[in-house]
């Protein structure tokens, strides 16, 4: 039987990853215990097998071509897995370890999960969670990130999406604000305030309001003269300082509510949510430092009922 790999071990691919994440053959070469020729040319012999040239080599620096990065991607997801695999048939890996990448909405980050990371660190020591906190959407494999939550999503047949909870949407405006302007009481008298506006970044346009009228759902399009894009919390931050009215999800402004410093209005038209869910890709085998993660943040989510 012929060999695909027989003149590219794991070895050079290893070497490969070290120096794409290190930019440098000699930082690669001390980390490996290698001299940094020896990396070179590992690195020259994949490049002839391959066809491409995997770095762009200046006399300072270097750094991965378009096509390099794109190998990298895939090496490294396999040499994780290889590495999971072992440590899982050998029985190592009964204390989890390693680095989970997780890629998180701003608001969902800050109110529901950055608050309980203590919690899992104490459970699991030795996982490393790298968070980035974004709204936009993400490439799971060409960005290497284990999961991401999401509260919109483009349909993906390759993700798996578990729901996290179902975040009540609530309009709320300062005391100061709705001093100087008054209460709405209806839709109409809505039309007459300053209602701060979140641009979507997917499609540059303000996001509609999600209300709710005689059991009817509506989508609203308000008009305001402060716009906020990429964070969310911008928008409460400006009504918290009577810039105007924001509609938000409830979770965020519960203490403001307590306190009295934000009021919420319009109650009469409540009753919208947005699912928040936590999203991977779909595979065999996922590696349990991932795992446990998944569990913990399923298992402490609002609302979560352990399943029979």
């Amino acid at each position: 039987m012929s060999r695909a790999f027989d003149e590219v071990s794991l070895a050079s691919l290893e070497l490969f990853c070290l120096a794409a994440e290190q930019e440098s053959f000699t930082a690669a070469a001390h980390a490996a215990g290698l001299n940094p020729a020896a990396v070179s040319k590992a690195i020259a012999k994949l490049e002839v097998r391959l066809g491409v040239p995997l770095f762009a080599r200046t006399t300072r620096k270097i750094r991965l071509t378009e096509a390099g990065r794109s190998y990298w991607t895939q090496c490294r997801q396999a040499l994780n897995q290889l590495g999971e695999a072992e440590r899982e048939i050998t029985g190592r890996q009964q204390s989890p370890s390693g680095t989970v990448r997780i890629s998180m909405a701003t608001p969902y980050a800050h109110y529901r999960v950055l608050p309980r990371i203590a919690a899992f660190h104490a459970r699991y020591p030795d996982v490393h969670v790298d968070m980035h906190l974004s709204n936009r959407n993400i490439d799971f494999v060409a960005e290497g990130y284990d999961l991401g939550i999401r509260a919109r999503m483009q349909p993906d047949s390759g993700l798996v999406v578990r729901k996290l909870e179902d975040a009540p949407l609530v309009i709320v405006g300062s005391p100061a604000y709705l001093q100087r302007k008054g209460t709405p009481r209806t839709l109409e008298q809505l039309g007459e305030h300053d209602c701060i506006q979140f641009v979507l970044p997917s499609t540059g346009q303000p996001v509609a309001w999600m209300l709710r009228q005689y059991g009817k759902d509506l989508d609203v399009l308000t008009q305001g003269s402060s716009w906020c894009s990429e964070d969310p919390l911008g928008g409460i931050t400006l009504a918290r300082h009577g810039a105007g009215l924001v509609q938000t999800y409830r979770f965020i402004v519960e203490e403001d509510l307590a306190q009295g410093r934000l009021v919420e209005v319009l109650d009469a038209y409540a009753g919208r949510s947005r699912p928040f869910s936590l999203l991977y890709p779909m595979r065999r085998h996922m590696p349990q430092r991932v795992r446990v993660l998944v569990d913990f943040l399923l298992e402490t989510a609002p609302g979560y009922l352990a399943p029979d």
